[in-house]
């Protein structure tokens, strides 16, 4: 689908900060009108410092990157609403592509509001989420795989998952696939031209099982790197179990440098799970902390046993306490006869302070309270997440399920032609192999796209990017 047929002219505005109170607040407008409708709202100010000399140049007469400084009017009334600066945006050098700007005001939600709704009135649509960035890969600033990499930079929550959301904005993907499309486009080449002059004196061998291969290989590198992708860019839920008065709470306290979770010696004090997120070498943990096992005595106990059940089958990773001053009971035992071959299960001897017991073989000694053990305890929990996985490698790294369906289409489609070839299947048929993973291909970057699609993508963005 041409990107002509899906592209809107109004003029858009949001709010680009958060919604509350705040020093600065930033409204952002686009579109090719965009510039001349805020004139009629904006009054520019001129002079020493800026203050009390209008006749400042109107907008539309102002270069692209600069700042004017300025008040928002009421048209008409003259109502002066406040006091702002407008960065201009010419088009074709702009974030969208089109005449643009961000408006800076104070940052009270009264004059967020009446800013808005002046824009409103002047004849701007409130932007739909994403979609200054869906104008700028539709006037071909961003390939899709870069817009898709700005929404993955806004919801980063480590450092390790934003330099690798950069790096794909930086074009890293595109630049991946648009080798991997060059080669392949070159066997295309190869059969057509063979399939269009079939008396020519051509070369034999099509393509050598090298090249194949190296492509090959190159598609099945992209496609490894999702597992790593979607661990830094969602985290892993991970849950705190045990009996109670194990010591969960005091440990889901040390893990987030916080008193979130209430901690009494009196037993059952969790009937509830509560959750936070830590990092935990560059990898976001979902760190849940469950109400203790125990023989219920009443409904309430019951329901909390029940919530402790349902967090523990939907996590990735079990980490369970065991009190080292009352040792392993009946009930750690029934729990790990369950969990005997699990590889998410960590075992965790705590209060090694309040006890003489040596560490049981397959536990970590720890002391929750003190934070001893804590360091050796948050390695263990990485390298089972990552499990033999190396955050270290500088290869470009997808996160996106979108991505790697198409990959994994594209892979196919040229295991399909090397198996055609190799059975000397009609070089017409394999052609289509060929295309199906160009197609794929070019769907990744958006050189092959449609409405339902753009609709998908960018209705994950927030509103105002």
């Amino acid at each position: 689908m041409q990107k002509e047929n899906l592209y809107n002219q109004d003029s858009i505005t949001a709010l680009a900060s958060p919604w509350g109170e705040s020093a600065v607040a930033i409204i952002r407008v686009s579109g090719r009108d965009s510039l001349s409708m805020l004139s009629g709202l904006f009054e520019g100010r001129a002079g020493s410092g800026g203050r009390g000399n209008s006749g400042s140049p109107p907008l539309t007469e102002a270069k692209g990157f600069t700042m004017k400084h300025g008040v928002i009017r009421v048209p008409g009334s003259g109502e002066e609403i406040d006091e702002v600066v407008v960065a201009v945006y010419r088009a074709g050098r702009s974030y969208t592509g089109e005449n643009s700007a961000e408006i800076f005001c104070h940052g009270s939600p009264a004059i967020i509001k009446r800013i808005l709704d002046l824009l409103y009135e002047a004849g701007f649509r409130h932007a739909d989420p994403g979609e200054f960035t869906l104008r700028a890969f539709l006037n071909g600033k961003l390939d899709l795989t870069q817009a898709e990499a700005v929404n993955e930079i806004v919801r980063a929550k480590t450092d390790r998952a934003r330099a690798a959301a950069l790096s794909r904005l930086s074009g890293s993907i595109e630049r991946k696939i648009r080798s991997i499309k060059d080669g392949i486009l070159k066997i295309l080449a190869a059969v057509e031209v063979r399939i269009d002059y079939p008396e020519e004196d051509l070369e034999e061998e099509i393509v050598s099982e090298r090249e194949l291969e190296h492509w090959q290989e190159e598609l099945e590198k992209l496609v490894s790197t999702y597992g790593i992708g979607k661990i830094l860019q969602e985290g892993i839920p991970v849950v705190l179990a045990g009996r109670t008065n194990a010591g969960k709470s005091t440990l889901f306290n040390q893990f987030l440098k916080e008193d979130r979770a209430i901690v009494s010696e009196i037993h059952g004090t969790t009937r509830d799970y509560l959750e936070g997120v830590v990092s935990m070498g560059d990898i976001p943990i979902k760190l849940y902390d469950t109400a203790g096992y125990k023989m219920p005595a009443h409904s309430l106990e019951k329901e909390g046993m029940k919530r402790t059940d349902r967090i523990i089958r939907a996590s990735r990773l079990i980490l369970y306490l065991v009190d080292a001053s009352t040792g392993v009971n009946e009930l750690d035992r029934e729990f790990f006869s369950a969990n005997q071959n699990s590889k998410t299960l960590i075992r965790i001897w705590n209060k090694i302070d309040l006890s003489k017991r040596p560490c049981p073989v397959g536990f970590f000694p720890v002391n929750a309270k003190t934070g001893e053990g804590i360091i050796k305890l948050s390695e263990v929990i990485v390298e089972r997440v990552l499990g033999g996985r190396s955050l270290e490698s500088a290869e470009p790294i997808i996160d996106s399920i979108r991505q790697k369906k198409l990959l994994e289409r594209a892979l196919g489609a040229l295991k399909d032609f090397r198996t055609g070839l190799s059975e000397n299947i009609p070089l017409d048929v394999l052609g289509v192999d060929l295309k199906e993973a160009l197609d794929a291909l070019g769907e990744i970057t958006g050189e092959v796209t449609s409405q339902d699609i753009l609709n998908e993508i960018f209705s994950h963005f927030c509103v105002g990017k």
